[in-house]
């Protein structure tokens, strides 16, 4: 299908339906057309229907305008998109008409496909599946396979597939990397994809595209419907879920959930914020505004803050203890079914948990749901709400609350985003070449392949559709011998040609790359269990290899005492002492997304002209009233600048509010430039909201900044000048030769440990750059730290709107109150003998006095 064509619409305007509707270089190519070949009777009409309606009518509901457009739209051979609200009912709204199929026709074999994210959600997602099937006089399995499912259940799905099965992208490629995989597939008559905003812009969601267009080669009359509830961009969506070589449909509905907004706004705030300094200030707050009888989801953005609450509402409301929970990825899946059994059956009524709990489950009882922290985005918080009331038409209800003060702002932006409905859009990745890499030893493993046939099926995927037939050539050379530089080495021999036909022959790189499929990249992780043999979960090896014997810390809601770490397995006994630390894992700085930071930036526009009718307003006036006197509340269009000398030397503050990763590029950006103007040396420090440049000279940055300063000319050629790209190029290095396969963690038994797989990535690293410098994951490495580092695209928009508005700069005596925490961001990563906490209460004290003067 061309780029620019656009999927057909259905937006449908639907009655709400009761409670338990809820979700738990070629020839060009041409649209997709109706096929003219005769087909069995429609399942929209057929007596399987029939007793399917009759099974919703005696459930007491009325289905939605939008689920009869899908019914129709599937029985018409379409595939598409369905978007509509949490809680509408999508899961049925994909499912009953493939269901009436696969029952008119009551064959064997795989028949429906439900594609989920998340393992955690699978056994709901089956249970709401097998439901339908009482209705049905036929013979049907359902059945789940993830990481969870037990090995002799796996056995078995090896030689029978069910008719329908719940399975995760890398349980789906592990199925499509068995010999028989076309058997398996060829009689595959639905997909369905949930929670297809999850996946679109990762790696994953590249993954799920190359399985896609691999399982419309094996069944090519298969229908594909992605399901979602949180995306702004659903035309590219839905061409990136059903393909390059068919049109979408686009199934909608004007079924609005209302979104009940409420901040717990703190006493008082202090006019010097900094990052944290609310805390735990507010624990009582929210354990007073808890009510046990409601069930509620108290979200975080970390794990380890996840931990930190929990312990500190167990301690303040020990009578809780028995409704008390706390859920998040890194516990041992045993406790995390535990505790989502007891939410589903009211037995917990309050869990503190992470983005684990985001996604597809079906929580009937919870009725209130608390953001900890900044949301950071409009999609999370609306996937979060919508955790609440979990049925159509239910208003959803979530209580922010601030860790601090500057948050208020951010939080009274959400609100007003929300009420926008201004979602961040998610947009494939472009043509990533080591999950493709990966994908052609899978397809090579699950019965081979042809390089013309698979070159082509790899086009019909959105991501790849501009994939050139060198790019290609170069990926399959990769996989053959290792490219140029490698191939005198048999390991990177993963992929044989026989007679045309691709395949992996030796049985040990076949169970490697079995081992290793997927695309999460992460820090290795390792089991966390008890002297007495009981498993805690996991944690990730870097956070252990820092512990030293007797070291206590919160894991899972207790306190573990480290005693040793043998064979990836850290050996824990319950601590007597308090705890002393709490893990920290990696990810868990969640930059500002564009549609909050665009509302933010409207909303201390509104404040700059005096409303503060807001209540999160009102509470941070305080700030923004010292701001407006020492120097400027923020515009909307133009950006604030702010000059002032301490005795730490001549500082800069810039205020752009594009999120953390945009100014870490435009602090790096604009270091260089300056240093073009005048010879100096400076110290950066960025947050979400700003950013420093402080130097020990006196330089003109009113002068300099002018509109050239922010041109877009050359920008790519300064931003490689102004960081260590290749440092940091090499670390993302690390993560793409692991998905390409070109360093694997070994097999069970016999792990690499993270900086084992740390020094093999960094020797190919350095082989590639100094033999091969033109290497296409070099080159990938370099792409995806523009992007992800810097966010390279946000920051030329950026540096867009700067030119276009005049910097309006202000002298001020000391750093401000925005500039404070970006000067707290600056000390913490200093040595002292001091506490955080004593130099800036030293700071405090210093520029209080400072303001007490007389002028």
């Amino acid at each position: 299908m061309p780029p620019t064509s656009r999927p057909r619409r259905n937006r449908m305007r639907g009655k709400l339906a009761p409670e338990k509707q809820t979700d738990t270089p070629t020839a060009p190519r041409s649209r997709a057309k109706k096929r003219t070949a005769p087909r069995a009777p429609s399942p929209f009409q057929g007596p399987p229907m029939k007793r399917l309606r009759h099974w919703f009518a005696a459930k007491g509901w009325t289905p939605y305008a939008f689920q009869e457009e899908a019914w129709a739209a599937y029985a018409r051979g379409d595939s598409g998109l369905i978007h509509v609200p949490t809680g509408a009912g999508k899961t049925y709204a994909a499912y009953l008409a493939p269901l009436a199929d696969v029952a008119e026709r009551d064959q064997k074999g795989l028949q429906v496909l439900y594609l989920t994210p998340l393992r955690a959600v699978s056994r709901d997602i089956e249970q709401a599946l097998r439901e339908p099937l009482m209705a049905l006089d036929v013979d049907l399995d359902v059945e789940s396979r993830t990481g969870d499912t037990s090995a002799s259940v796996k056995q078995r799905q090896r030689e029978r597939l069910p008719q329908v099965l719940i399975t995760t992208p890398e349980s789906l490629s592990l199925l499509i990397a068995q010999e028989h995989a076309a058997e398996h597939f060829a009689s595959l008559r639905a997909i369905i994809v949930d929670e297809w905003h999850e996946l679109l812009a990762s790696k994953r969601g590249t993954q799920v595209e190359l399985a896609l267009a691999r399982l419309r080669h094996f069944a090519p009359d298969v229908r594909i419907w992605a399901l979602s509830a949180t995306l702004a961009n659903l035309d590219e969506a839905a061409r990136a879920v059903v393909g390059t070589a068919r049109t979408p449909t686009l199934v909608s509905a004007d079924l609005q959930r209302p979104v009940d907004v409420e901040t717990l706004v703190p006493e008082k705030v202090d006019t010097f914020p900094w990052a944290g300094h609310l805390g735990f200030t507010m624990l009582p707050r929210v354990a007073d505004w808890l009510d046990p009888t409601q069930s509620t989801l108290l979200f975080t953005n970390t794990r380890s803050q996840a931990e930190r609450w929990y312990e500190g509402l167990r301690y303040l409301r020990p009578e809780w203890a028995h409704l008390l929970a706390l859920h998040h990825g890194s516990i041992d899946r045993e406790e995390r079914e535990r505790v989502e059994a007891g939410l589903k059956e009211g037995s917990l009524r309050l869990v503190v948990c992470t983005s684990s709990l985001d996604l597809g489950v079906d929580f009937g009882p919870v009725e209130r749901v608390i953001q900890i922290g900044s949301p950071k985005g409009i999609g999370r918080t609306l996937q979060r709400a919508g955790r609440s009331a979990h049925r159509p038409g239910a208003t959803c209800r979530i209580l922010f609350v601030p860790t601090h003060a500057l948050e208020l702002v951010e939080m009274a932006a959400a609100r007003d985003a929300i009420a926008r409905r201004e979602v961040e859009p998610r947009a494939p990745l472009s043509k990533p070449l080591d999950v493709l890499a990966q994908h052609l030893v899978t397809c090579a493993l699950g019965g081979g392949f042809t390089r013309e046939a698979l070159r082509e099926e790899v086009r019909t995927a959105t991501s790849y559709a501009s994939l050139t037939d060198e790019e290609f050539e170069w990926t399959l050379a990769l996989v053959r011998e290792g490219g140029p530089t490698l191939r005198a080495y048999p390991e990177f021999r993963r992929v044989v040609e026989v007679e045309g036909r691709f395949r992996v022959p030796d049985a040990r790189l076949a169970r490697l790359h079995r081992l290793n499929i997927g695309t999460i990249s992460s820090d290795a992780s390792v089991q966390l269990r008890y002297w007495s043999g009981g498993k805690l979960g996991t944690v990730e090896e870097s956070y252990v290899s820092r512990l030293k014997p007797g070291d206590t810390f919160l894991f899972a809601g207790r306190r573990l005492e480290f005693s040793r770490f043998k064979d990836m397995t850290a050996y824990v006994k319950p601590a007597k002492a308090k705890a002393t630390q709490t893990p920290r894992w990696g990810g868990s700085r969640l930059p500002l997304s564009t549609s909050l930071a665009s509302a933010m930036r409207r909303t201390l526009e509104a404040a700059r002209q005096g409303d503060v009718t807001r209540d999160e307003i009102a509470a941070a006036w305080p700030i923004l009233d010292a701001q407006a006197r020492l120097s400027r509340i923020p515009s909307d269009e133009g950006c604030l600048a702010e000059t002032c000398r301490t005795r730490d030397g001549h500082h800069l503050f810039l205020y752009p509010f594009e999120g953390r990763l945009v100014h870490e590029g435009l602090a790096a950006l604009l270091a260089l430039r300056f240093t073009r103007l005048q010879k100096a040396t400076f110290s950066l420090s960025v947050n979400d909201y700003g950013l420093e440049l402080l130097t020990p000279t006196p330089f003109p940055f009113e002068e300099a900044l002018r509109p050239a300063l922010f041109t877009r000319e050359r920008l790519v050629d300064d931003i490689l000048e102004s960081v260590n790209l290749s440092e940091l190029a090499r670390r993302q290095f690390r993560d793409i030769a692991r998905v390409a396969g070109l360093v694997m963690p070994g097999l069970p038994g016999a792990r690499k440990s993270t900086r084992q797989v740390q020094a093999s990535a960094a020797l190919l690293y350095d082989v590639f750059v100094k033999y091969d410098p033109d290497n296409l994951l070099l080159r990938q490495a370099r792409r995806e730290v523009l992007e992800q580092q810097f966010e390279q695209g946000r920051l030329a928009r950026t540096l867009e709107r700067l030119a276009a508005h005049p910097v309006e700069c202000v002298h001020v005596p000391r750093p401000s109150p925005l500039a404070f925490p970006l000067v707290i961001e600056r000390i913490s990563a200093s040595v002292s003998n001091e506490s955080l906490l004593e130099r800036v209460e030293r700071l405090k004290e210093r520029w209080s006095q400072a303001d007490a003067r007389p002028a």
